[in-house]
């Protein structure tokens, strides 16, 4: 079944560069529909009243990190399913095998580029031309 473009995705970052980053990687392949959220609450608060494909995190974020909105997310029944996919400048072991615990669904280490997020959303996702 291929992946329909016209998802719903969230990406969530306290740093608007980054944002903007994640962004255009995701336009270049073909993603429009894209909702920001600058902190986890926010992005918690978003995903309980939109219909949301994917959501793409960073880890560090105040007041709600990364790892607390993937909790959050894992534990809410009607959000658990959505595919998450960490990104962080951390490679720490300890980081990987926590979100992984966690629930997420990948792992994305900063920085990188649109082939690299198109690999960590094929596995996630499934296939998309």
């Amino acid at each position: 079944m291929a992946v329909d473009k016209n998802m719903n995705v969230l990406i969530v970052d306290d740093y608007k560069t980054m944002l903007r980053i994640i962004r255009n990687l995701l336009k270049q392949l073909g993603f429009n529909n894209v909702d920001e959220a600058t902190d986890g609450s926010m992005a918690l608060q978003m995903l309980r009243v939109g219909n949301y494909g994917l959501i793409i995190s960073d880890w560090n974020m105040e007041p709600m990190t990364g790892l607390q909105l993937l909790r959050e997310v894992r534990a809410d029944p009607k959000l658990k399913a959505i595919p998450f996919i960490m990104v962080t400048a951390e490679s720490k072991s300890e980081n990987v095998i926590a979100a992984k615990e966690a629930g997420v669904s990948n792992y994305i280490v900063k920085p990188f580029n649109a082939e690299t997020l198109k690999t960590k959303m094929v596995t996630v996702i499934g296939d998309f031309a």
